[in-house]
């Protein structure tokens, strides 16, 4: 999240915007130096990019550097993280085409190019400050763009020293440094909105706000919605697989994920059974005095806390008086609720392993249970599905205002994802109109792309009235 600007003069606010278009400029005049590379060298870029992150010593040192410097989630996991989501989408560019003649469609007399946005803005959390501008930095190169990264001021040591390790990788293919810059610290309000104003295209991932100052900048921009999963289990669920789905999701870095679970809807027929598999799982249910404790810890005056984001259940517990035993081995904490809405906090996004438990009666009560939930908070994200009724599976993507449906999965790991199922990997999810976003798939290098047509002449292809009108006019009358 970028931090609260101070007040500042005119004189100051023309120095910052004097400072972004010289990094604009230098941006600029790198991106039109590799304008003529081939598709080979654009995908070099991108894998010299990735191996910036993914080279295991790199990996460690900017692990071990986001969580010194933001306090948020665990060194492994964001280790795991930096690796699995950056080789993810190398993946998923190795066969690309982002140069040149990319599709050409005979019969419609089309030919399709790919051209450079220019210079993206990439705006990035405190919560992912290594993967996130990681992913962003090579879905830009690959398209021959040039990309400047605007962290969070907790994050903006992180993102330098991954810069760093970009230029070490472009000195190694003779590309121009200039082609990825971060901006300095202190990293203030001022120069990301001047960044915005002055960039071809900004990608926002983070808080509403910054999403919001994306979509007012006045550069086209892609953003991202809120996250608050909800996931539903039914009554043919496999309990046992469920709740160790949900946990390994739940706990992963300590729930720093937009996509991690936030709240369970188990149906009645299986919600002994699952709750006692959650406890199994390691989730520790608190009591209704203890939930008022929690609920008083982490929403002091109305908002969630900084203190307990992306924190471990024990200290989170700690922090809240919660003093029985079980809370020093916890993995996440167990919370019952009811309620949805502003009065009932914890049916909103927590950003921490706290994890809501809603008891419905059936699957259609569930469905609705998850759409009350949403019209709080969440809205376009996603949901979960545990069980084996493909039936409310389409139910689910046919009437919830969501963008994915994540079936039988650890939620965190599979909607961004995953090498088990088909959805392209990302750290940016669009959340479609329901989320106030222009986009609802994963953000890919597609995004980064502009596409110039060529159109041929083709036969005529002339429909007749009744060709077009017959069928409406037999069923409502001529």
């Amino acid at each position: 999240m970028i931090r609260d600007a101070v007040l500042t003069s005119p004189l100051m606010q023309i120095n910052t915007t004097e400072q972004i278009a010289a990094l604009v400029g230098r941006a600029r005049a790198a991106q039109a130096a590799i304008d003529g590379y081939t598709q080979q060298q654009a995908h070099d870029l991108a894998l010299a990019a990735g191996w910036a992150i993914m080279e295991p010593s790199r990996n460690r040192a900017l692990a071990e550097r986001a969580v010194a410097d933001t306090g948020l989630g665990n060194v492994a996991d964001k280790i795991a993280k930096n690796h699995r989501k950056t080789l993810g989408l190398l993946r998923d560019l190795r066969d690309a085409k982002t140069v040149g003649v990319i599709a050409e469609d005979a019969a419609r007399g089309i030919v399709e190019i790919a051209r450079p946005v220019g210079v993206v803005a990439a705006i990035t959390p405190s919560t992912n400050p290594g993967a996130t501008p990681a992913n962003k930095i090579i879905n830009a190169v690959v398209g021959r763009n040039a990309v400047i990264v605007a962290p969070s001021p907790k994050g903006q040591s992180t993102a330098a020293l991954l810069v760093e390790y970009v230029h070490a990788e472009f000195d190694r293919i003779g590309a121009p440094r200039d082609l990825v810059q971060v901006l300095p610290a202190p990293v203030m309000r001022e120069a990301t909105h001047a960044l915005m104003q002055q960039a071809d295209l900004v990608v926002a991932t983070g808080s509403q706000a910054n999403v919001r100052s994306a979509y007012t900048s006045g550069t086209p921009a892609f953003g991202v919605g809120a996250g608050n999963v909800a996931v539903i289990v039914d009554a043919d669920a496999d309990v046992e697989r469920a709740a160790a789905l949900i946990a390994k999701s739940k706990t992963f870095d300590n729930a720093t994920s937009c996509s991690s679970e936030n709240s369970v809807v188990v149906v009645d027929a299986v919600f002994d059974a699952m709750l006692a598999a959650l406890v199994r799982a390691g989730g520790v249910r608190v009591t209704a005095d203890e939930k008022s404790r929690l609920q008083q810890t982490m929403w002091p005056e109305g908002k969630l806390a900084p203190a307990v984001t992306a924190q471990s259940a024990p200290r989170i517990a700690a922090l809240a008086g919660l003093d029985r035993p079980a809370f020093a081995a916890a993995r996440f904490l167990i919370v019952d609720e009811e309620g949805t809405g502003p009065d009932s906090p914890f049916s909103g996004e927590k950003l921490s392993p706290v994890l809501t438990l809603y008891r419905v009666r059936d699957f259609a009560a569930a469905r609705e249970q998850v759409r009350a939930i949403y019209a709080f908070q969440g809205a376009g994200h996603s949901v979960g599905y545990h069980g084996g009724n493909d039936g409310h599976v389409l139910d689910l993507g046919l009437s919830l205002p969501v963008a994915r449906v994540i079936v039988n999965q650890a939620h965190a790991i599979a909607t961004g994802g995953s090498f088990d199922n088909g959805l392209p990997f990302s750290l940016s999810m669009g959340c479609g109109t329901w989320g106030r976003n222009n986009f609802s798939d994963n953000l890919t290098y597609r995004h980064y792309l502009n596409i110039t047509r060529i159109a041929r002449p083709i036969a005529e292809r002339v429909p007749t009235l009744d060709s077009i009108f017959g069928g409406y006019l037999q069923r409502h009358g001529a």
